[in-house]
């Protein structure tokens, strides 16, 4: 069933199931990918309560709105995958971290361990350690942000990091599966280590704010060679 249920919302967060249509029934799913109704239906019910899709009686199952869609849980953003790409995911990503790192990164200048500052740096060595392996190079990026959150010490930030902890391994996957040279990205991130180190608290968030458009610089390249496809 888990195969089904990723096919199916593959089909839906891809935009091949457009919102407010219906998908076909429970037994022309069942013929397509060769399984039974009860299989569809268990499927169609973990869907349901992600938010991806609502049946209705003698309707069926219709496709739900993207705002219903619950995006930030693991699961849905595991569906999403670095092979989907959702540039309005991204960019909407992109838009909370401008509005939330660039302060983050300055409160940890003020207020970051030595502990913090060293797990920092550490994260953004294996960044540069990892040269082309990009699984490595995404994992170490992600640690680095879940310090920077932490070091805030700001428990709103913390708790909104994690939440949105599953949206950012999502953004950086996608853009860093695309650029192959990585020596921007390396540069503004050990900038804000440099800045916190210094406990300069601007330029932190300039830091932060270089980080977040060299971001947002990949993912335009990452769009691009997505439309070409």
């Amino acid at each position: 069933m888990p195969d089904i249920t990723r096919a199916l919302a593959g089909e839906i967060l891809s935009g091949r199931c457009a919102p407010g249509t219906a998908l076909p029934t429970e037994n022309e799913l069942g013929v397509t990918y060769g399984v039974s109704r009860t299989v569809i239906r268990e499927a169609l019910k973990v869907l349901a309560a992600k938010g991806l899709v609502l049946s209705r009686p003698r309707i069926g199952t219709i496709v739900c709105e993207p705002d219903n869609w619950s995006l930030l849980d693991p699961q849905v953003m595991e569906w999403h995958g670095p092979s989907l790409f959702d540039r309005n995911l991204l960019d909407a990503v992109l838009e909370t971290r401008r509005a939330l790192e660039p302060l983050a990164a300055s409160l940890a200048a003020e207020r970051a361990s030595l502990r913090e500052i060293a797990d920092l740096d550490a994260a953004w060595q294996s960044m540069a350690a990892a040269s082309n392996d990009v699984d490595r190079f995404s994992v170490a990026d992600i640690e680095f942000h879940r310090v920077l959150y932490r070091a805030s010490h700001n428990p709103v930030i913390r708790q909104i990091g994690v939440l949105i902890d599953n949206a950012l391994k999502y953004s950086f996957e996608t853009s860093n599966k695309t650029v192959f040279d990585r020596t921007d990205a390396l540069r503004c991130h050990r900038a804000v280590v440099e800045a916190l180190r210094l406990r300069d608290k601007h330029a932190a968030a300039e830091a932060a704010t270089s980080l977040i458009e060299q971001a947002a610089h990949d993912i335009d390249l990452a769009a691009r060679k997505s439309e070409n496809r």
